[in-house]
């Protein structure tokens, strides 16, 4: 896998519209937690990509830091082997001091392949690093998505739940209505007055026959005065 590979595919993932792919869930418990564990899976091999490119880059650094110090390691032995070949030409030893002005020059052959290991591979730490950089901020945003996705799921559950408790609320109180019990309350209530009337009869019946009686009572009671007062005049 290349770096461009790795850091187009941790752009990508940290792009993602979690919104758009709500939209269409059906059970978004379902959906949404599939979609962590996905996420999730995706964030945890990004990071083991960028692990990766990071170990790559400091492996570079090393070599570069180690080519650095042999440059600087062969410059200091080709300095000492061209002194040594003046002190030696200084005291007449001319063939000794061609040998050890090879020996320098030998030195100052390694230290110019080493300096330009060292300068071929600048270009590519820097290159390195950028990417790093942006590896590093793209795992950044993807764990940031992963808390948003987790957040979202948490709140859609919940709505899920209030609704679904909404809706069996609501079915339960249509039910009370299909099935409404005052109709039942109507019609013991009129079997009721029913009979507070026949009652209402009876009591009326009873007080019609009783003032018959009375009537009757008070008949003869002006019957009787009336024989009274007629035999009251016969005695006068």
């Amino acid at each position: 896998m290349t770096k461009q590979t790795i850091l187009g595919r941790v752009t990508q993932l940290a792009k993602a519209n979690i919104n758009a792919l709500l939209d269409g869930a059906e059970d978004p418990q379902k959906m949404l937690d599939q979609l962590i564990r996905d996420y999730t899976n995706n964030i945890r091999e990004a990071e083991d990509a960028v692990s990766a490119t990071i170990g790559h880059l400091r492996l570079t650094e090393q070599d570069h830091a180690e080519d650095v110090a042999a440059a600087a390691e062969w410059g200091g032995k080709a300095l000492a082997a061209s002194r040594k070949a003046d002190e030696l030409r200084a005291a007449g030893s001319t063939a000794e001091a061609d040998r050890f002005d090879d020996l320098a020059k030998v030195a100052l052959g390694r230290q110019l392949r080493s300096e330009q290991e060292a300068r071929d591979a600048e270009p590519a730490i820097a290159a390195q690093t950028e990417v790093v950089g942006k590896l590093k901020s793209g795992l950044d945003r993807m764990k940031t998505k992963l808390t948003e996705l987790q957040a979202k799921r948490d709140e859609l559950v919940a709505r899920a739940k209030t609704a679904q408790a909404q809706n069996q609320m609501l079915d339960a109180a249509r039910n009370i209505d299909v099935l409404d019990p005052t109709s039942e309350l109507s019609r013991f209530e009129d079997k009721v007055r029913r009979e507070e009337a026949r009652a209402l009869g009876k009591q009326e019946l009873a007080a019609s026959s009783l003032d018959a009686q009375f009537e009757e009572l008070d008949a003869l009671g002006d019957a009787a005065e009336i024989e009274a007062r007629l035999a009251a005049l016969k005695t006068t």
